[in-house]
């Protein structure tokens, strides 16, 4: 137990060096010895998302006090502490700026493409428009990012159950959280789905907000998905399958020639 003690001691000032520069503990006055290396470790560390600092320091804690009852719970909470501040990095991303393009909101695999009716909370349209579905396992990166740059007309939530998110009545049935973005090219809506183990949507945008493309506007927990409704004409350039980046892979070009190809829509 005393080892495991030593190793949550070390990782955590670990934490306080890499993420908290101006930190003055004991180390303090011997740490202009070592801010150069530190200072080069924390530029190749994956930032991690403040969302996560509070389940970080609880499951930390379970494995102390777990730990000190039966060692073997050490490890394995040992193990889920390191898993958890995995879960909650967030990464940097460098956004495409052209004109048009629409970027992915969220990292996973496109699991959905064709014609969808829109939540109707967020009346948004009558008709069918174009749904690009990215679904985001244990293992992505839950950082939502807008897709196009526009300003936020509505943020509606909506409870529901919890299925599994790869499903198409995920976007009926579930817990869902949608906004419309009002862009230059018409009113495109951005949702967020709870899944199976996902069981908190998290949203920091507001009515009224100006939103820059790329620019993170929420998070889910832990396990769901996202779905992009974009104008009925637009075809997509990604494909079922295909592995998404949050803030990066573009998903459709509103300025680029339109195909008639109903390729995409028929998946």
């Amino acid at each position: 137990m005393q080892n495991g003690l030593r190793i949550v001691s070390f990782l955590f000032w670990c934490v306080i060096f890499l993420y908290y520069p101006h930190f003055k503990g004991p180390f303090a006055a011997k740490r202009h010895v070592t801010m150069t290396i530190i200072d080069s470790i924390r530029k190749s560390v994956v930032p991690i998302h403040p969302e996560g600092y509070p389940f970080i320091a609880l499951f930390a804690l379970a494995s102390v006090v777990l730990g000190w009852f039966f060692a073997p719970f050490f490890w394995i909470g040992l193990f889920l502490t390191l898993w958890c501040t995995y879960f909650f990095r967030d990464p940097a991303r460098i956004t495409p700026l052209q004109k048009g393009l629409v970027i992915s909101p969220a990292d996973g695999i496109v699991s959905g493409i064709g014609l969808a009716s829109p939540p109707k909370e967020l009346s948004l349209s009558d008709e069918s428009m174009m749904r690009v579905s990215v679904f985001m396992n244990v293992f992505n990166v839950h950082v939502n990012r807008a897709p196009l740059p526009g300003k936020v007309r509505r943020v509606a939530y909506k409870p529901g159950k919890f299925l599994n998110a790869e499903l198409d009545k995920a976007s009926e049935y579930n817990e869902r959280n949608s906004l419309i973005l009002d862009t230059e090219y018409g009113a495109v809506g951005v949702t967020q789905i709870a899944g199976l183990i996902a069981r908190r949507i998290v949203c920091w945008a507001q009515d009224g907000e100006e939103l820059p493309v790329g620019e993170r506007f929420g998070l889910i927990r832990f396990g769901s998905r996202v779905d992009v409704y974009l104008p009925s004409h637009i075809v997509p350039t990604v494909v079922i399958g295909q592995t998404m980046i949050a803030g990066e892979t573009v998903l459709a070009n509103m300025e680029g020639p339109q195909s008639d190809s109903r390729a995409h829509r028929e998946q």
